[in-house]
């Protein structure tokens, strides 16, 4: 699991280009990947399209915040609550995210954190989806977010009744191997050379509890 927080202004106060950058709107981009299965690409492509949005509507990116391998269900994301914290400097008025699942995937986190935001100045902007600044944009972001909430808590579930179904199975899922088994072929089978042993101890348990 990685963050990073890059700033994207280092120019002199006094060059031209510095002075256009006072003038434009100021954002950070947020970009996230939630698991092994996706890779750095993912970010890169997340910070392409939110680079593009900002160009076209005329936005300055002054920094970049990025988690990797880390849920959007949590808000344990070491960039995301520095992108929160430093929100507070008045340094930038937008975050800019790929599409608001990246921002939180739990509506009370994400309710939670953008009011956080508003104290402070700052509004979430999202670079694939057209929402508006009218009612029907409110309409627009719950319904979005209430979309991935429940993407999320489905895959959650798929997730773990494939996890039974492995283990029901007998195959291996991860994690510590037990004692008196290991692991062929992605499959559970028994450890002969210390399998005599944790017999031995329920045996002996077992005689245990017959003589009290």
């Amino acid at each position: 699991m990685e963050y990073n927080h890059r700033s994207l202004t280092n120019c002199p106060a006094s060059s031209p280009a510095c002075s256009a950058h006072s003038i434009m709107k100021k954002i950070v981009i947020y970009a996230r990947y939630s698991s092994d299965r996706q890779t750095e690409q993912s970010i890169e492509g997340q910070l392409r399209v939110c680079h593009e949005y900002a160009e076209r509507n005329d936005y300055v990116v002054v920094h970049e915040y990025i988690d990797r391998a880390l849920s959007g269900t949590t808000d344990r994301r070491p960039a995301f609550l520095q992108m929160i914290e430093d929100s507070k400097k008045k340094e930038f008025e937008f975050v800019l995210v790929y599409q608001l699942d990246r921002f939180a995937r739990n509506r009370y986190d994400s309710a939670n954190y953008k009011m956080r935001l508003k104290k402070n100045g700052v509004r979430v902007l999202s670079a694939r989806e057209n929402i508006s600044d009218d009612a029907s944009g409110i309409l627009m972001e719950s319904v979005l977010e209430g979309m991935a909430e429940y993407y999320s808590a489905e895959l959650s579930q798929k997730v773990k009744r494939g996890v039974r179904e492995s283990l029901k199975k007998g195959y291996y899922t991860g994690g510590q191997v037990t004692y008196g088994y290991k692991v062929e072929n992605k499959k559970w089978v028994i450890d002969e050379e210390h399998a005599k042993f944790v017999r031995q101890a329920f045996e002996e348990y077992s005689r245990g509890r017959e003589n009290n």
